[in-house]
């Protein structure tokens, strides 16, 4: 095998689906399992559907993921330029030598008569109704008018579009690594439009003319592009050219009903479909994994198993493993379902994998953003102590709000049940024991207060839940000694006092 060279290539028309995001992931993969490079290619020849910001969220995006391209229009490399509309010189010699060749040719059709020839063909109940080689003889390109005739065209400026010389009755065999052998018959393609008049490749032409002058290796792209596949081997093959390998993804499907992952389906069922928040030119926002507190390798290693399996039982995996264990020939030909709810199963273990000091330098973040200060030790004790109950990091401040800000409120309900009449005279006693204890340690608090409430014979829960309702705030929380321990004797005493005055 030559060396591995493969390409994620988005047009920048939006925001960057999951979809397309799992596709660059398989890439990567099978880049770095065999060595290779991993490029992004830029695809902006459709200038008109061309959407503002849409290029520096599919680089954010990748960032955020973790997915690092060796070649890129930010990292540069030795093939570029990397973004298509920096190469149009590059398309207008190759697809004149494609003319030369005689396998293209110009067309001077107005969408008028385009639209009559379909009339035509369907009035005729034609089984096939392309523009091809049964009909091109009976239209206004180059093999209906002399040679003069088209210079002139083409000296007046008249539009045109040019064409790929369909071949007019082969049957063409081409493997596909995820899907096996595929057998055409050219009769049924159309003569695809190659370039413009206004001096832009249409995407068939500059993606193989890129693809060949980068020296891509292996094409692992989506379904959707399965039907473009014979005319990309038949212009690789018109220019003699070697074709790479081709390995066509199956679909991201709804976790309900048929059909591909849409936004709609995230929009009705309250779960992201773009990596990180999208917010159109126009001001609309929609929301991304990242925003919604999901780690970026949980989000990676739920999308490597969509679709893909190493034949075991194993889900979570590191980089390393997933590189280690990754072959297109492991991925699936049928759709694999999307579920929300193993997507927060994913996240969730990697939250409970990681240490308590990178989910700390991941929450510190949100407290600055709150105008907390806190050191780091501090915030790592604290995540020790919610992470196994959360299953994203917008969770934490929800989780962890007490142990940083004492209560200004106390939970209605809980005050009704808990702080009966005696209660508060019950606490200070405890207040009084806390004040006392040399030892702060969780082991000392717990032992101190259980044995001073079996000691008095006061009842352990009615104690224990006007502890925590003073401390706390509500019926929620860690062990309420390992929250005393946290934010220490003298908050202990302080949050008791406040919470007997107010109750």
């Amino acid at each position: 095998m030559n060396k591995v060279r493969v390409r994620f290539a988005p047009s920048p028309t939006g925001p960057l689906h999951i979809g397309g995001v799992r596709t660059a992931l398989f890439n990567y993969l099978f880049a770095k399992k065999h060595g290779g490079d991993f490029l992004l290619r830029i695809e902006d020849t459709d200038q008109k559907r061309y959407v503002e910001g849409a290029e520096n969220y599919i680089l954010e995006a990748f960032e955020w993921c973790g997915l690092p391209f060796d070649e890129s229009v930010k990292t540069g490399g030795n093939y570029g330029p990397y973004r298509q509309s920096e190469r149009k010189a590059i398309y207008e010699k190759y697809i004149s030598e494609l003319l030369a060749l005689g396998h293209a040719y110009y067309a001077f059709d107005t969408a008028e008569e385009l639209e009559t020839m379909r009339i035509r063909l369907q009035e005729a109940k034609s089984d096939i109704q392309l523009y091809n080689a049964e009909t091109r003889g009976e239209m206004k390109n180059s093999f209906t008018m002399s040679a003069d005739e088209v210079q002139k065209l083409l000296a007046n400026g008249e539009n045109y579009v040019i064409r790929f010389k369909m071949p007019s009755d082969e049957i063409l065999k081409i493997h596909d690594i995820i899907r096996g052998e595929i057998t055409v018959n050219t009769r049924l393609l159309d003569d695809k439009v190659l370039f413009k008049s206004d001096g832009m490749p249409t995407y068939h032409f500059a993606n193989i003319v890129d693809d060949h002058l980068m020296e891509i290796s292996h094409v692992i792209r989506g379904e959707e592009w399965l039907p473009s596949m014979p005319l990309h081997i038949l212009l690789y093959r018109s220019f003699s050219w070697e074709a790479p390998q081709f390995a066509h993804l199956p679909l991201i499907l709804k976790p309900k009903g048929n059909g591909k992952l849409s936004k709609r389906d995230g929009d009705q069922m309250g779960f992201p479909v773009f990596p990180i928040q999208w917010k159109t030119p126009e001001g609309e926002i929609y929301a991304g994994y990242r925003e919604d507190g999901y780690l970026p390798d949980g989000f990676l290693n739920m999308l490597a198993v969509l679709g893909w399996n190493s034949g075991t039982e194993q889900e979570i995996y590191t980089m390393d493993e997933l590189i280690s264990a990754f072959s297109l020939e492991k991925i699936g030909k049928s759709g694999a379902k999307f579920d929300p709810e193993k997507t927060k199963w994913f996240n969730h273990q990697y939250i409970i994998r990681k240490s308590d000091a990178e989910l700390a330098t991941l929450f510190m973040p949100i407290l600055e953003r709150k105008g907390i200060k806190s050191s780091a030790e501090y915030v790592e004790k604290v995540m020790s102590q919610i992470k196994e109950r959360a299953n994203f990091l917008s969770d934490f401040w929800d989780l962890a709000t007490y142990f940083f800000q004492a209560p200004e409120n106390y939970d209605e309900k809980m005050v009704k049940k808990n702080w009966k009449e005696g209660i508060s005279d019950k606490i200070r006693e405890i207040a009084l024991l806390i004040s006392n204890l040399t030892d702060f340690s969780t082991e000392t608090i717990e032992s101190s207060i259980k044995e001073f409430i079996t000691e008095k014979q006061y009842g352990l829960g009615q104690i224990m839940n006007a502890l925590r309702l003073v401390i706390v705030g509500e019926a929620k929380g860690a062990s309420l000694f390992e929250i005393m321990h946290t934010i220490g004797q003298k908050e202990t005493l302080l949050r008791i006092e406040n919470g007997i005055k107010k109750l």
